[in-house]
């Protein structure tokens, strides 16, 4: 295998929902500059990759043909869009050239995909895709169309037997999830804010997939306030029992950042430090496990734009890169003006948020404790899919 490949064009920031929207496309192109200014571009073996736009024919694999010509027709008369297929909402605005910008996160995605599939590259990050949200027959959640899921569906066209996909976005992965199941081949993992307490409602401990696919659906739902030991150790006690069971010839990972403690969307308190370390440990599971290293890590949400995205996706590019960033480094100066004088905002100085403290986490095996109730959330997603897989929920 060659090395690793960047997904990376200018035209990722026109995916725009205007001024004000959360989902700003800054933070795009502030994780692009970062990566660039801490040199993680510029090596023989790292690849920054082109891609086209996403063909009707890739989005139809996902989406109904409805979804495609709203999308269509809201991009030249954003102004006649009026909800209907999720298109135009509030959450999910009409925007003049939205379907261009929607297939070309789609076709990063899928390019990244076929290029880790045929051994053009070892591991493939695309920070523009990760829009997990979309349904096949709806825009939802900020999420036009569904990147990950016609990803998916190019692997297992191109022979892939098994996909493990793990979600670490703040929210449920509902529309991938929805997109796969009921099929064996496709295991769903998200680890998310409890769907009682945050959008989009869903992803509980006993929902594990249809009658031909059971326990195939993973979700880990934790409490608001949930900090980095407590998000960490539902990582550590789920993800990687689940995955390797599974056997997958490819991991394809989400990576939204919008669990840390300053995103003002949702309730989790993780920092960029423990971000970091999910990172590398999904990278290890790709290199340990049947996927012989194949490993797709995408963007996701994210919605503290200057002080955490750009950070928490440039360890991403680090690790996919094979040069993690350690979260002492100093941020680079070029990069903190840049944000200062377009922005007006005072960026972050280290690449941490603990000035280097490790984070104690402690192992499944020391013991399960039921009044706490992120081990209550481990625990009972354990219950629900462990025995399926023929794994002691109780033990490791």
């Amino acid at each position: 295998m060659t090395g690793s490949w960047v997904m990376w064009d200018d035209r990722c920031t026109t995916y725009d929902f205007g001024p004000g929207h959360p989902m700003h496309p800054s933070r795009l192109d502030l994780t692009y500059r970062l990566s660039r200014s801490l040199g993680l571009l510029d090596h023989d073996d790292v690849t920054v990759a082109s891609f086209p736009v996403a063909t009707d024919e890739q989005l139809l694999t996902v989406h109904t043909p409805e979804l495609v010509a709203a999308v269509r027709a809201a991009s030249l008369d954003p102004r006649g869009a009026t909800g209907r297929h999720g298109v135009g909402t509030d959450d999910t605005p009409a925007f003049a050239g939205m379907h261009e910008a929607s297939a070309l996160a789609v076709g990063a995605t899928v390019a990244a995909c076929e290029a880790v599939w045929d051994g053009r590259a070892r591991h493939a990050v695309n920070i523009a895709g990760g829009l997990h949200h979309a349904m096949p027959d709806t825009a939802s959640g900020f999420c036009v169309y569904n990147d990950i899921s016609v990803g998916i569906r190019r692997l297992l066209e191109l022979g892939a037997r098994r996909v493990a996909y793990i979600d670490l976005d703040v929210h449920h992965g509902d529309g991938v999830e929805r997109s796969f199941w009921d099929d064996e081949r496709v295991l769903t993992v998200s680890v998310h804010e409890t769907g009682r307490a945050l959008f989009p409602g869903t992803g509980f401990p006993a929902d594990t997939g249809g009658p031909r696919a059971r326990d195939s659906a993973v979700n880990v739902a934790l409490p608001p306030g949930t900090g980095d030991e407590g998000w960490l150790r539902a990582f550590a006690a789920v993800v990687p029992a689940v995955v390797r069971a599974f056997r997958p010839d490819v991991i394809v990972s989400q990576h939204g950042c919008d669990s840390h403690f300053s995103d003002p969307l949702a309730h989790l308190a993780v920092s960029t430090d423990a971000m970091a370390v999910s990172q590398g440990w999904v990278r290890d599971l790709a290199l340990s496990s049947t996927a012989q290293g194949r490993w797709v890590a995408l963007g996701g949400g994210g919605y503290e734009l200057v002080g955490v995205v750009p950070r928490a996706w440039t360890h991403l590019v680090g690790v996919v890169t094979g040069r993690p960033v350690d979260v002492t480094t100093v941020v680079p100066e070029e990069w903190r003006r840049h944000v200062e004088q377009t922005y007006g905002r005072t960026p972050p100085t280290s690449m941490g948020d603990r000035d280097g403290r490790p984070i104690r986490y402690g192992e499944w095996s020391e013991g399960y404790h039921p009044e706490d109730p992120v081990d209550s959330a481990i625990m009972a997603t354990r219950r629900a899919v462990f025995p399926g897989w023929g794994l002691d929920p109780y033990f490791d």
